[in-house]
């Protein structure tokens, strides 16, 4: 089986390797130049072209808007919001809809037409007023990836920034949500958008073939393009790691596939939009509903592991470390019963998604890592508590000894007098003060401080 790569001079060169999804084999005439791609790439305009990005926001309060999430049909919100909740589990339908309000609206500018907005609470642990934000674009007319590429801010993007004047998230939200960066540990300095692109007769790159019904290789690098907001000239991709590529690609279906990067997912579509009432009206309210959904998911559980290991961070940066070893535990505790769920319901592209995302960031693995040094803080404590408490007994067998043995002599000498008494009791602490200097004694007080002797 034979499969479509560009060359170095854009013409079309074939490889052997297997078909849709399947190795590749070695790229013939491949010398790295992918500057006629990019150039075709960034030419290409969809027939159905959506962007929306996700970015942090702080609300303060909740905003006047319906309840629920966007709806992609004809229901409201709370409708749309129920009906969702039959496709994943309990947790995650919590998680994702029981704080979650939308608002439809109209603001164009250039290409781009914002149709909508909506608000998720995400409360953390360090703040309560923490939310996401999703703005849905439409765009109309105009190649998608020169505006994605001026989104990211890449320098070699000639455009500005297309979030910028009445598109502003600040202006948008005014008096709703404060846009400002969050103070969160590795906070993005770059908003997440997720891409969707329904091809009409071209770009061709984005087509199975009519006959054999292939997929070029091309498609999958214009998907890599859209997902990563760069052109192949921006970061060409080594011919050595085509078959990743293709690996992780996520193949929804025939007629249109996934890919999901650190900085942005993108939908794809493989044949042409034959307009209303297409296969592409179904792929487009999932792309901006269900599959949206466990985008979001990912990135709410992605910041919340941000912020655990910068917490992790500072165990040791004050004192009673008990305090804050239970402290640390109980926000574990609450990120794994709300949020880290590694299956959104029993099938279905929302997983797989759910999954590509977590393995972009290396969330299990890091989750994972937070259990371990979590575990290895608190038997640290507890080792420390239990020699705090041994040394609290220590203390009182320092001190009741040489009492106890004074009251004692006194009874059996039948002594009543209070010199005496004082005297005794004088001797008794004068022994524990002694007894304190000792190398046991301040072995005892050191423990009970929470230190260590010298």
């Amino acid at each position: 089986m034979w499969v479509q790569v560009a060359a170095v001079d854009g013409s079309m060169r074939h490889c052997a390797g297997a078909g849709a999804g399947g190795r590749v084999g070695r790229v013939s005439g491949w010398a790295g130049d992918a500057g006629e791609l990019s150039r075709r790439f960034l030419a290409a305009a969809g027939s159905r072209q959506a962007l929306a990005v996700l970015l942090p926001v702080v609300l303060e309060e909740d905003p006047p808007w319906p309840a629920g999430p966007l709806p992609t049909g004809a229901r409201d919100g709370a409708e749309e919001g129920r009906a969702r909740r039959l496709l994943f589990t309990p947790a995650a339908g919590r998680a994702l809809y029981d704080r979650r309000w939308h608002t439809r609206t109209a603001v164009a500018e250039g290409p781009l037409r914002l149709d909508a907005m909506e608000l998720l609470r995400t409360p953390g642990t360090r703040e309560p007023r923490r939310a996401l934000a999703v703005l849905h674009f439409t765009v109309d007319g105009t190649p998608m990836l020169p505006l994605l590429r001026a989104l990211s801010g890449r320098r070699q993007a000639p455009g500005p920034d297309p979030l910028q004047g009445p598109l502003d998230p600040a202006v948008l939200l005014a008096g709703v949500a404060d846009t400002r960066a969050p103070a969160a540990p590795f906070a993005l300095s770059r908003p997440y958008s997720v891409v969707f692109f329904a091809p009409g007769a071209g770009p061709r790159e984005a087509l199975r073939d009519p006959v054999s019904g292939e997929l070029p290789a091309e498609a999958d690098l214009l998907l890599r393009s859209l997902a990563s907001r760069a052109a192949p000239s921006d970061i060409p991709l080594p011919p050595e790691n085509l078959p990743s590529l293709r690996a992780d690609a996520l193949r929804i279906s025939a007629d249109w596939s996934a890919l999901v990067l650190r900085q942005g997912t993108a939908f794809l579509g493989h044949r042409p939009d034959t307009g209303p009432g297409d296969f592409y009206d179904f792929a487009a309210a999932n792309a901006r509903g269900t599959y949206l959904d466990a985008l979001l998911l990912g990135t709410i559980q992605r910041d919340r592991i941000d912020e655990l290991t910068d917490e992790l961070s500072g165990v040791f940066g004050g004192t009673h470390l008990t305090r804050r070893v239970a402290r640390l535990e109980r926000r574990i505790a609450y990120f794994r019963s709300t949020y880290w769920r590694q299956h959104l319901d029993a099938h279905g592209p929302a997983n797989h998604l759910l999954l590509a995302f977590q393995s972009k960031h290396r969330l299990p693995e890091r989750f994972a890592q937070i259990l371990a040094e979590a575990a290895d803080y608190a038997r640290l404590a507890q080792t420390q508590e239990s020699g705090q408490i041994a040394a609290a007994l220590g203390v009182l067998t320092v001190l009741g000894l040489p009492v106890s043995t004074a009251l004692s002599i006194l009874q059996v000498l039948g002594d009543s007098s209070g010199a005496d008494l004082l005297i005794a009791l004088g001797a008794s602490l004068a022994a524990t003060a002694a007894a304190l200097t000792t190398p046991y004694g301040r072995l005892v007080v050191s423990s009970l401080r929470g230190g260590s002797a010298d």
